[in-house]
């Protein structure tokens, strides 16, 4: 799959921007208003009993702050963070050394957590409980058990299929928050305020054009901005007022919805080629050329979010509003290639 501005996963050009542009500490952190105020006490708490927060997973779409929010609850505690995802720890000795060097009250930030292997998340269950490591060394007769206290630590855990974390595992998270998409009004103000530490003069008529383009994502929200901060240098004064944000947000494809040429395909798959639907997941993916995982974890999302799509017990089917945004006549079974293509 190419990579997609209006993607919620980290990419390539995300690297130095998000880092930026990241907020330190949870009053500056827009949004998600719930979890932050479970969080502020759970912490507040922690710090008056000089222990470490209880461990907390943190589950949603790609792109909403799960990985900055580890960072803040680290700020905010006062202490060092490990970052590291599920996939990149393939050994329980992998994961041993690990957190046998982390330092007490760190953060451990694993990304993906559902991604853990089997064996590596066992390692895990001791540790979160009493923080004792406990694994076994050699084979057969020469194997051993080898337990080792470590020092009091919080686990995050992200993760945008919550489903796919082990029950075990996830019994273990006191604190459990969903991260949900942002409205207009959210994201505007997160983009003032990259644009304030970006230093890029921006009217209204702008943010609000990239605000409710941005797919109710931070993440897609600031790469847009970027890019049309480089189209306002290049072909405007550098303005980014809501002309200058229209014409360029009309040359990366992304309609006044925030769906590309992606999203169209793939409706217009379900459309035009089955009836509407329902259909499976499988077949769907087989259509566009991609992969089925990829489309219930990238694509579907905000599509169903906007109510586009509908999941029945037969498959995947196109909403009324699918065929009104793209211009289709509403005729379910009898489907027709009528209205502008993208």
């Amino acid at each position: 799959m190419t990579e997609r501005v209006v993607s919620g996963k980290v990419q390539a050009e995300d690297a130095g921007l998000d880092f930026s542009l990241r907020p330190r500490k949870l009053e500056e952190y827009i949004g998600q208003d719930k979890a932050k105020e479970s969080l502020a006490i759970a912490m507040e708490a922690a710090r008056q009993r000089n222990e470490p927060l209880d461990h907390v997973l943190l589950y949603g779409p790609p792109g909403l702050g799960k990985t900055t929010l580890a960072y803040i609850i680290a700020n905010e505690m006062g202490v060092g963070v490990k970052v590291t995802s599920g996939p990149a720890i393939e050994r329980a000795g992998d994961m041993a050394a690990i957190v046998s060097n982390l330092q007490t009250h760190d953060v451990f930030f694993i990304d993906e957590v559902h991604r853990l292997s089997r064996v590596v998340e066992e390692v895990l269950y001791s540790v979160m409980e009493d923080f004792t490591l406990s694994w076994v060394v050699g084979k057969g007769l020469a194997a051993r058990n080898i337990n080792l206290k470590v020092p009091p630590f919080t686990l995050i855990g992200a993760t945008t299929r919550y489903a796919m974390v082990s029950p075990p595992l996830r019994d273990r998270f006191t604190h459990i928050h969903r991260l949900d998409f942002y409205d207009s009004t959210a994201l505007a103000a997160i983009i003032r305020r990259s644009t304030r530490i970006l230093n890029v003069p921006t009217e209204e008529g702008g943010v609000q054009e990239l605000a409710v383009r941005a797919r109710g994502t931070p993440r897609v929200a600031n790469r847009l901005l970027k890019r049309v901060r480089d189209y306002a240098q290049v072909r405007a004064n550098g303005m980014i007022t809501k002309q200058v944000a229209l014409e360029a947000l009309a040359q990366m494809e992304v309609d006044q919805l925030g769906l590309d040429d992606v999203d169209h395909k793939l409706l217009r798959a379900i459309i035009e080629k089955f009836d509407g639907g329902p259909v499976g997941l499988e077949t769907i993916a087989a259509a566009i050329s991609e992969e089925a995982d990829t489309v219930m974890d990238v694509y579907e999302p905000y599509l169903l979010q906007l109510g586009f799509l509908e999941r029945t017990p037969r498959g995947r089917a196109a909403t009324r509003l699918a065929y009104e945004h793209l211009g289709i006549p509403y005729n379910r079974g009898r489907p027709t290639t009528q209205g502008p293509l993208l």
